[in-house]
């Protein structure tokens, strides 16, 4: 559906996503604006300077994207995940300009590892992007919609990945952080039961993103060797993993409450 041409209803809905600027992220929000949905686009815009140990987006990044949409769809925000105070400004922002919040994705995310556990300095700030951002996006974002117009059309979606089901070789640190996504969203799945807001996780694969090309960085092998290890035998595209993650924030989403979404084109086969 393209913008302008969307239901009174649609069109009336408002997202945040976090992790905006480039990849997955990026492409949820394209997917979001051709549905009719004005998003608040929130990242940290970190460049070279990322403590991740590989370049994240950059304010350029971010405006282009939003200069290739529709003017007046979408709201930038530059804040860090990391900091419970950026989730509120973009909560916010949603509300002062559109009056509520209807959708969240908790897109924001790192990898680092690439050596044994008991060698793996990189916990701490995996658990605090992956995990405690995607807590600090349901704690701002989840009263924002039990309090909007239409809790019922209402969905919390994270980004996990296949490494939140299985054990990956040198990537503890991820693997528990992405584990925990999975168990904080089924706990947030259970908090709303009655409420009508939904939360569910959406699991990708090997998807041709910055984050792909750091993974396989670590191990000193290319992308293609990576996306292997999926049934597919080609990494995803961003846009493909992102038409899960917009459907898992439409109203017909409200039947994936619960539920951890595997959109990794087979991972592990």
């Amino acid at each position: 559906m393209r913008p302008g041409a969307a239901s009174t209803e649609t069109a009336a809905r408002v997202a945040l996503v976090t992790g905006a600027a480039r990849g997955i992220g990026a492409a949820t929000l394209r997917g979001l604006v051709a549905e009719g949905v004005r998003v608040v686009a929130l990242d940290w815009c970190a460049g070279e300077d990322s403590p991740a140990g590989y370049p994240q987006a950059t304010k350029a990044d971010l405006d282009s994207l939003i200069a290739s949409l529709p003017a007046g769809w979408v709201e930038p925000v530059v804040g860090d995940v990391r900091d419970p105070a950026a989730l509120t400004a973009a909560v916010g922002a949603a509300q002062e300009r559109w009056g509520r919040l209807d959708v969240a994705v908790a897109g924001a995310a790192v990898i680092a590892g690439g050596c044994p556990l008991w060698e793996d300095t990189s916990l701490d700030l995996q658990w605090q992007i992956d995990v405690a951002g995607v807590w600090n996006t349901a704690v701002a974002a989840v009263p924002a919609m039990l309090a909007g117009p239409d809790p019922s059309g209402c969905r919390f979606v994270a980004l996990a990945s296949a490494a939140g089901s299985r054990g990956l070789f040198h990537l503890a640190a991820y693997n528990a952080a992405k584990h925990a996504v999975v168990g904080l969203v089924r706990g947030l799945a259970a908090d709303l039961a009655g409420t009508g807001v939904t939360a569910c996780a959406v699991s990708p694969g090997s998807t041709d993103t910055a984050m792909l090309a750091a993974t396989a960085n670590l191990y000193s092998v290319g992308p293609d060797d990576l996306a292997a290890h999926q049934l597919l035998r080609r990494p995803l595209t961003p846009d493909e993993v992102a038409a899960t993650v917009v459907h898992a924030c439409s109203l017909a989403g409200a039947v994936l409450n619960g539920s951890v979404v595997a959109a990794d084109g087979g991972f592990g086969g």
